[in-house]
């Protein structure tokens, strides 16, 4: 299951982080599970490296079904 929301909060310590969290993105009866983490334990691609992180999977044609013959009756591929 992919997560839903992604998101930031301030808390004193992590069960009170965890509690936050749940009272901010689970309003709507939603959640199955909530992982808080610690922001300095965070490591992210910045938007301005995207062209050269990501080049290498665009080598990789062969992950793209344009290769592939697919049957008519098999629907929204």
């Amino acid at each position: 299951m992919n997560h839903v929301h992604v998101g930031s909060l301030h808390a004193a310590d992590d069960e009170m982080a965890l509690h936050h969290a749940r009272d901010l993105y689970t309003r709507r009866n939603e959640g199955v599970s909530i992982w808080v983490v610690r922001a300095s334990a965070i490591t992210a691609s910045s938007p301005d490296e995207k062209d050269p992180f990501f080049a290498p999977s665009g080598d990789k044609v062969y992950r793209h079904p344009t290769f592939y013959d697919i049957p008519e009756e098999v629907p929204h591929i």
